[in-house]
């Protein structure tokens, strides 16, 4: 069975978890690492996919500026969305040559789908897919009504269905690939203020509001950030076929990812079982980060 790793970093800025993520995919791209999901959060920022328009952005440069709110354009699919606190991001660094049979872009989307819906769906929440908009959704509820009317002999009740209630999007999923290898991936709100969404059009759709977990459950029943990371992963596991490694440290990931190199097969036996000097670099600078920059789990 495919060997999928799983790191949870915490809280990283935006940048560094850019960088982290462009080192590791062309590191899976040579075969110097296994298949790889990084569970992070990050610190309020709002993301531009390649399919973006400005407009979508509603708040001043000014006003973000002054909230500490950074902007940053991105190679993943499409439009703007927010990220900050309290919301669950995940980067799967994945080789979709390895996958047996070999899957595409549409279909691996489809996947990380499939996995929020049950890892909602375990906490109590119905979600969906929505034809030709991505990500995941709940599901409108019919709102009924109770009128009463007043008649010369007696008072009935007549109760009347009332206009739905819309789908709401709790997750966000885009993606890019490149060379057979993705990167970025989703975003699913757990506790995430809400109102941050208004400095958006989130995803460019006007007509569809954000929710998120804690909305749909309430305060008192929202599981905590762990609870939904494992629930994740687990899924992931389950429907990508996979088997999930977990592991403690990004020092970790490469420990495991040059073992990984070592068994799989010629082209990659002369891989040296040691740290890239690229990717050493990368946590040198994380570890040299300040607490209050860079939090690990």
């Amino acid at each position: 069975m495919q060997l999928l790793q799983v790191l949870h970093l915490g809280t990283v800025d935006y940048s560094t978890a850019l960088k982290l993520q462009e080192t590791l995919v062309e590191l899976r791209k040579q075969g110097r690492i296994a298949d790889t999901l990084l569970l992070l959060e990050h610190p309020a920022v709002i993301t531009l996919g390649r399919n973006a328009q400005e407009r979508n952005i509603i708040a001043s440069p000014e006003s973000l500026q002054k909230s500490g709110v950074e902007v940053f354009e991105t190679k993943r699919g499409g439009d703007v969305t927010f990220h900050g606190p309290g919301q669950l991001v995940g980067y799967p660094i994945c080789d979709l040559r390895g996958f047996s049979p070999r899957i595409g872009a549409v279909e691996f989307v489809r996947r990380i789908e499939e996995v929020l819906i049950r890892a909602c769906a375990d906490f109590g929440i119905d979600t969906q897919r929505i034809c030709k908009l991505t990500g995941e959704w709940t599901r409108a509820e019919n709102l009924l009504t109770t009128e009463s009317t007043e008649n010369t002999e007696d008072s009935e009740s007549k109760t009347s269905q009332a206009t739905s209630d819309t789908e709401k999007k709790i997750a966000a999923i885009g993606v890019h690939i490149s060379g057979g290898v993705t990167s970025h991936g989703f975003a699913l709100n757990v506790t995430t203020d809400l109102e941050q969404f208004k400095l958006i059009v989130p995803c460019g759709i006007t007509d569809k509001p954000v929710t998120s977990m804690e909305q749909e459950l309430g305060a008192d029943k929202t599981p905590t950030m762990e609870a939904v990371c494992n629930a994740v992963t687990r899924h992931f596991g389950n429907v990508f076929g996979v088997q999930i490694l977990w592991l403690e440290s990004l020092e970790s990931l490469l420990k495991s990812g040059a073992e990984a190199a070592e068994y799989a097969g010629p082209p990659n036996q002369d891989t040296p079982l040691r740290e890239p000097d690229d990717l050493k670099r990368l946590r040198e600078e994380f570890e040299g980060t300040p607490n209050d920059d860079i939090h690990w789990a």
